[in-house]
């Protein structure tokens, strides 16, 4: 790992040999095309893409007579981008709502602006960007640039995003950008020390219930219904209590109900929690991120507004209390926690949507070439739901294991019980009343009277749930009302089951 000088006015800003190396990949194509080329480049969350495009600037300054415009699609986006390009002393103009016009304009040789406002500022005949040479799109996998392209069609521009998928499936990124290039994947900035490792937690989630949008994700209706009954929230509860319990932990959520819901059962249970949307003032969440950075066992619950320009290194756990088919959101919310903080190299993501198995694992290798050039096939073959709850093995928690330390086993293979059954010629449901007589035995075998073996049901029913579902597979019926009966009914029988034995 060796570190490079950018320049000499500016030597407390560094660029790593991997970010030389794909900077002087982005100048050869803009010495190789013409003046007008589209180019994406790809970097993960947290390889520092801003101070890339940073450097960029200050030496397309110094080799070109030609101005500069960065895009963001979000203000505090522009302030760190005007920031970084500060350090490396290019001087540079935000252009944000209070800048009407510009007389200064040739003060400077950059301007960071938002999208809307920018548009709504060149839609103006009286403002007009002079001899601007190159655009650079932050976050480009955002639809919402595209209607910039039209006033800068002679200028070289270069998108920037970790993943060169576009928010809109219908408008594809290769429809606006030439050509792809990639930078090093997640596995090797781990390796070499530029970005943290993720432990990942799972636990089984149903998710038949949610509804698909527009968009291709999942709606934020369908997943408020599912988000913020009591089950999955005493199951979110419950995960960070076993995982997470006094690390800074940050929530994902979709919708601001479900995060509302969050902050009230933290809260009463005790923990130091806040909840965070797009509603809250700037001074409120100035507020509340200073809160979050500076109190070690922080809670936060938040909904989508932490996904880009937020980054607080200290973050330790990331709890994904949602299901997305967005492979971008997915990279995006766990990136929140890889960026290396003192000594620490891991942190923990615990997944509460299936996302893990939606996606595959965060630090695997991804054809970025073939995704962007294809992204119509990739997202026909997003794993669907019922295939993913099926392919799920429960595996229960070490803590939970200690409260059956008593037993000689815990193991009960639902599918092989069902085979068996079948090939004796008896009823199916036999296989929930052996299901029944082995949790009912590791209680009694772990209990001191009745209620001590009643307190441990509370325990099993996650185990409880994913045995019924892989029943329901067995037999064919996987409707909702028969699984949700045979829970409740299930609970009852194990109940009963305690009378006479102790």
């Amino acid at each position: 790992m060796t570190l490079k000088k950018v320049n000499k006015n500016a030597s407390e800003k560094r660029l790593y040999d991997y970010q030389i190396k794909d900077l002087n990949r982005i100048f050869d194509v803009m010495q190789e095309e013409s003046n007008d080329f589209n180019l994406l480049y790809q970097l993960p969350t947290g390889g520092g893409k801003t101070v890339i495009f940073s450097e960029i600037v200050r030496r397309y300054i110094d080799q070109h007579n030609k101005k500069v415009v960065i895009l963001t699609h979000r203000v505090e986006l522009c302030k760190q981008t005007s920031s970084v390009l500060s350090g490396f002393n290019v001087e540079n103009k935000v252009i944000n709502s209070k800048v009407k016009t510009l007389p200064d304009q040739d003060d400077y040789q950059c301007f960071v602006a938002m999208v809307e406002t920018l548009n709504n500022r060149l839609s103006d005949k009286d403002f007009e960007l002079k001899n601007v040479g190159l655009v650079i799109i932050d976050e480009a996998h955002y639809n919402s640039f595209r209607k910039l392209f039209k006033f800068f069609e002679t200028c070289f521009i270069l998108g920037v995003t970790a993943t060169p998928l576009s928010s809109n499936i219908k408008l594809p990124m290769k429809d606006n950008y030439k050509k792809l290039i990639v930078g090093d994947d997640i596995s090797t900035l781990i390796k070499n020390g530029f970005l943290s490792n993720a432990e990942v937690y799972n636990y089984d989630v149903g998710l038949t219930a949610l509804k698909i949008g527009i968009n291709g994700d999942y709606t934020v209706k369908s997943s408020e219904a599912l988000y913020t009954n009591s089950v999955m929230q005493s199951k979110l509860l419950t995960a960070y209590e076993e995982l997470a319990k006094g690390k800074k932990t940050l929530i994902f959520n979709n919708g601001i109900y479900t995060s509302k819901e969050v902050f009230y059962t933290f809260k009463k249970a005790g923990y130091n929690v806040q909840h965070l949307d797009n509603t809250a003032s700037k001074q409120e969440r100035k507020d509340i991120l200073k809160w979050f950075k500076t109190t070690p066992d922080a809670v936060l619950s938040s909904v989508s507004i932490l996904t880009t320009g937020f980054d607080e290194p200290s973050v330790e756990s990331i709890i994904l209390n949602r299901a997305t088919r967005s492979l971008t959101l997915y990279f995006q919310m766990i990136g929140r926690g890889s960026r290396i903080y003192k000594d620490r190299k891991i942190f923990q993501v615990i997944d509460l949507g299936n996302n893990v198995a939606r996606f595959g694992p965060w630090n695997q290798p991804v054809d970025w070439q073939h995704i962007f050039r294809y992204p119509d096939l990739y997202l026909d073959n997003i794993v669907d739901d019922e295939d993913l709850e099926r392919d799920f093995v429960y595996v229960m928690p070490e803590a939970l294991i200690n409260k059956f330390k008593k037993s000689k086993s815990l193991d009960f293979d639902v599918k092989a019980e069902y085979k068996d059954v079948v090939n004796s010629g008896k009823k199916s449901f036999i296989v929930i009343e052996r299901s029944i007589a082995q949790h009912s035995q590791i209680c009694v075998e772990n209990s001191e009277d009745v209620y001590d073996a009643r307190d441990l049901i509370k325990l099993l029913q996650d185990e409880i749930a994913y045995r019924i579902k892989q029943y329901c597979y067995c037999i064919m019926n996987s409707t909702q009302n028969y699984k949700d009966w045979l829970f409740v009914e299930y609970n009852r029988k194990l109940r009963i089951s305690f009378n006479g034995k102790f």
